[in-house]
Protein backbone atom coordinates (compact mmCIF):
# COMPACT_ATOMS: atom_id res chain seq x y z
CA UNK A 1 0.00 0.00 0.00
CA UNK A 2 1.15 3.61 -0.82
CA UNK A 3 2.59 5.14 2.18
CA UNK A 4 0.77 8.82 1.81
CA UNK A 5 2.10 11.57 4.32
CA UNK A 6 -1.49 12.81 5.20
CA UNK A 7 -3.17 10.00 6.98
CA UNK A 8 -6.58 11.35 8.70
CA UNK A 9 -8.60 14.69 8.12
CA UNK A 10 -9.85 15.96 11.28
CA UNK A 11 -13.50 17.52 11.29
CA UNK A 12 -13.08 20.89 12.98
CA UNK A 13 -14.92 24.17 12.74
CA UNK A 14 -13.61 25.93 9.86
CA UNK A 15 -12.43 29.21 9.07
CA UNK A 16 -13.65 29.92 5.58
CA UNK A 17 -10.70 30.98 3.54
CA UNK A 18 -10.96 31.65 -0.55
CA UNK A 19 -8.25 30.86 -2.88
CA UNK A 20 -7.48 30.54 -6.35
CA UNK A 21 -5.27 27.47 -7.34
CA UNK A 22 -3.57 25.83 -10.61
CA UNK A 23 -6.20 23.53 -12.49
CA UNK A 24 -3.14 21.56 -12.44
CA UNK A 25 -2.84 21.56 -8.47
CA UNK A 26 -6.45 21.02 -8.70
CA UNK A 27 -5.82 17.81 -10.28
CA UNK A 28 -3.79 16.68 -8.43
CA UNK A 29 -5.56 17.35 -5.07
CA UNK A 30 -8.04 15.02 -6.84
CA UNK A 31 -6.20 12.24 -7.87
CA UNK A 32 -4.57 12.70 -4.38
CA UNK A 33 -7.83 11.89 -2.81
CA UNK A 34 -8.96 9.41 -4.48
CA UNK A 35 -5.21 7.51 -3.93
CA UNK A 36 -6.12 8.44 0.10
CA UNK A 37 -9.68 6.25 -0.47
CA UNK A 38 -7.74 3.47 -1.91
CA UNK A 39 -7.83 4.16 -5.49
CA UNK A 40 -11.89 4.51 -5.28
CA UNK A 41 -13.30 8.18 -6.72
CA UNK A 42 -16.26 7.15 -5.47
CA UNK A 43 -16.76 9.14 -1.72
CA UNK A 44 -12.95 10.68 -2.28
CA UNK A 45 -12.81 13.95 -0.17
CA UNK A 46 -13.12 16.84 -2.03
CA UNK A 47 -9.66 18.98 -3.06
CA UNK A 48 -10.88 21.47 -0.93
CA UNK A 49 -11.15 18.96 2.44
CA UNK A 50 -6.87 17.92 1.82
CA UNK A 51 -5.91 21.69 1.70
CA UNK A 52 -6.08 22.47 5.48
CA UNK A 53 -4.37 19.00 6.29
CA UNK A 54 -1.70 19.18 3.98
CA UNK A 55 -0.85 22.69 5.26
CA UNK A 56 -0.99 21.82 8.87
CA UNK A 57 1.28 18.19 8.19
CA UNK A 58 3.59 21.14 5.87
CA UNK A 59 3.82 23.50 8.85
CA UNK A 60 4.41 20.55 11.61
CA UNK A 61 7.41 19.22 9.67
CA UNK A 62 8.91 22.57 8.81
CA UNK A 63 12.05 22.46 11.31
CA UNK A 64 13.28 26.26 10.22
CA UNK A 65 9.67 27.49 10.70
CA UNK A 66 9.41 25.77 14.31
CA UNK A 67 12.99 27.12 15.30
CA UNK A 68 12.10 30.55 13.81
CA UNK A 69 9.03 30.50 16.02
CA UNK A 70 11.00 29.48 19.41
CA UNK A 71 12.91 32.41 18.43
CA UNK A 72 10.11 34.61 18.59
CA UNK A 73 8.57 33.20 21.40
CA UNK A 74 11.65 33.82 23.69
CA UNK A 75 12.00 37.65 22.61
CA UNK A 76 8.28 38.17 23.18
CA UNK A 77 8.89 36.12 26.56
CA UNK A 78 11.82 38.49 27.90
Amino acid sequence: MTRLKLSDITDEKPVRLSIEIPARLHRRLVDYAIVLNGGVSKDAPKPGELVAPMLERFIASDRDFSRARRRVADREGE
